[in-house]
């Protein structure tokens, strides 16, 4: 029996995971394999490549057959160069920085909501911080020269002495109209 150490394709569509299995070269990609003895995601950055080096490298020693993809996976965890005792045996293998935790996040912007102002911890819209602004500062008028004050006066007492006039004679109709006829 011809072992190959190929990938067997996992996941969802545009989503690959791959499983880095050793098969019977006759049987199908997806098939019974012999032994899982890694796994590849290709959609994160960097790359996830996890291999168990010694399972990988007994493969190789009885003679099973990686196919271009695999045997780029081995060279880049360094399991190709330390089967065939080839310089670069680390690897150029990069790993992601680790996530930091929620519950740091969480206890984090905890502490950044304690130390905020009370009086407000939003932003108010331009107009809104304006009037607020305008509240705060009474505006002082200049003071107004005499003619200009005096004639608005005097044209109150005209309308005033006009509507008198004019209420005079409708008061008495009306008066007229709520008394009963004898």
């Amino acid at each position: 029996m011809a072992a190959k150490i190929r990938l067997a394709r996992m996941g969802k569509i545009r989503t690959p995971h791959y499983r880095i299995v050793v098969a019977d070269s006759r049987a199908a990609r997806n098939s019974r394999a012999i032994e899982e003895i890694g796994r590849y995601s290709p959609g994160q950055e960097p790359s996830v490549i996890k291999v168990d080096s010694s399972r990988a490298l007994y493969w190789l020693g009885v003679g099973a057959k990686p196919t271009a993809a695999v045997e780029a996976l081995l060279k880049i965890t360094g399991d190709w160069q330390k089967h065939y005792d080839l310089p670069g045996k680390e690897g150029t293998l990069r790993v992601a920085a680790p996530k930091e935790s929620k519950l740091i996040r969480f206890e984090a912007a905890v502490r950044e909501a304690m130390n905020e102002p009370k009086d407000g911890a939003t932003t108010l819209k331009k107009k809104a911080a304006e009037r607020l602004a305008a509240k705060k500062e009474p505006v002082v008028q200049a003071e107004a020269p005499a003619a200009h004050v005096e004639a608005p006066a005097a044209h109150v007492e005209e309308v005033a002495a006009h509507v008198e006039e004019v209420a005079a004679p409708a008061a008495e109709e009306v008066a007229a109209a709520e008394t009963p006829a004898q």
